[in-house]
């Protein structure tokens, strides 16, 4: 490394929520740190949208939970849950021991991302979009930063840190170079969703549907800001191999199903539909080692029976971030140093 290179105390790879969490944690431990994306800000993201109240409770703890009020979308109160044969049972949340538990959010990933993304990029010592991290920079067994280049340009650069905090998704690039990847079907799933307009019967609530089509995954219909609904279906990985499941087609005919027809007969897409990976927490994956950590999808962390991945993606950048201070203080980068992350994630 020359001398005139930054040594950051922790590269972040990735802006999504984990990534722009852990940027907004790093400036409030006095962390110097850099972030890194491959897209460029706004970008979409297929997702459910649905933001739950333990992903309120961060963003309460970053004290940015009144901006993030402003953003267009809706508060949820209740939800549905409803199977095949009909039977519905409704939720509230007016009971929640806590106050600030009695409601959810939808908003559009696009939207929310890029609200944490502004703010982390402020926090953040320094930040690149639009750059590819190809690779880890590894020394006597201890990753010690990244390589990568610059998309506008094809301009190479390498980065060096103390640790290196993977928040790069479903098909991290860390986590692949750190040979941890793999398609391990019984714990992923797959799912698709798209954006309509006009869908009948769209209230302050958010549905989830058991359908046979889909055991064991759901179909779910989230109200959104501008008369607009996310709508998507999911269902695990090795089912949909095993029963040689198209996705899309099932998305397609369930909305024309008895149960859906009348809902959706003026309902028009807006978009295309979009497909994302989901890496389930059902499996403990290797999430810590030498100078990394992993978070968010990066290491696995969504929910086997809800879907839900943000909230623990912004908790795991959390308690990321507590353990790198604690790595800093202490200068010690080991593997059994950055074991208390994995305690306490799992």
């Amino acid at each position: 490394m020359r001398h005139s290179e930054q040594m950051f105390d922790l590269i972040i790879v990735g802006g999504g929520p984990a990534g722009a969490v852990a940027a907004l944690y790093a400036r409030r431990h006095g962390l110097t740190s850099l972030l890194l994306d491959k897209e460029k800000f706004p970008r979409d993201k297929a997702c459910g949208d649905g933001l739950t109240p333990a992903c309120c409770d961060i963003l309460r703890d970053l004290n940015i939970e009144a901006e993030f009020d402003k953003l267009p979308g809706i508060r949820y109160r209740k939800f549905v849950v409803a199977n095949s044969r009909h039977i519905e049972a409704e939720i509230g949340m007016e009971g929640a021991a806590r106050p600030e538990h009695r409601t959810g959010y939808v908003i559009r990933r696009e939207l929310f991302d890029n609200f944490l993304f502004e703010k982390a990029k402020a926090a953040a010592s320094r930040f690149h979009e639009n750059f590819q991290v190809d690779d880890i920079v590894v020394e006597s067994g201890t990753v010690k930063g990244v390589t990568g280049h610059h998309k506008p340009t094809g301009k190479r650069a390498t980065f060096h840190g103390k640790i290196v905090l993977a928040a790069d998704g479903a098909h991290s690039v860390v986590a692949r170079r750190l040979g941890f990847y793999k398609a391990d079907l019984p714990h992923s799933s797959f799912a698709v969703r798209q954006y309509y307009r006009n869908v009948e019967g769209l209230n302050d609530g958010i549905e989830v549907h058991f359908l046979d089509d889909v055991k064991p995954g759901y179909l779910w219909i989230f109200p959104l800001d501008d008369g607009l609904a996310n709508v998507g279906i999911g269902m695990r990985a090795s089912d949909m191999k095993n029963k040689k499941i198209n996705l899309v087609n099932v998305f397609e005919s369930v909305k024309k199903s008895p149960a859906f027809a009348a809902r959706f007969a003026a309902a028009e897409p807006v978009g295309k539909v979009k497909g994302a990976d989901l890496p389930l927490g059902s499996i403990h994956r290797r999430c810590h080692g030498p100078g990394y950590l992993l978070a968010g999808d990066a290491a696995g962390l969504v929910d086997p029976f809800s879907g839900e991945g943000i909230a623990n993606a912004m908790k795991s950048a959390r308690i990321a971030v507590e353990t790198a201070a604690t790595a800093v203080k202490e200068n010690d980068f080991s593997s059994e140093s950055l074991a208390r992350y994995d305690k306490r994630v799992w």
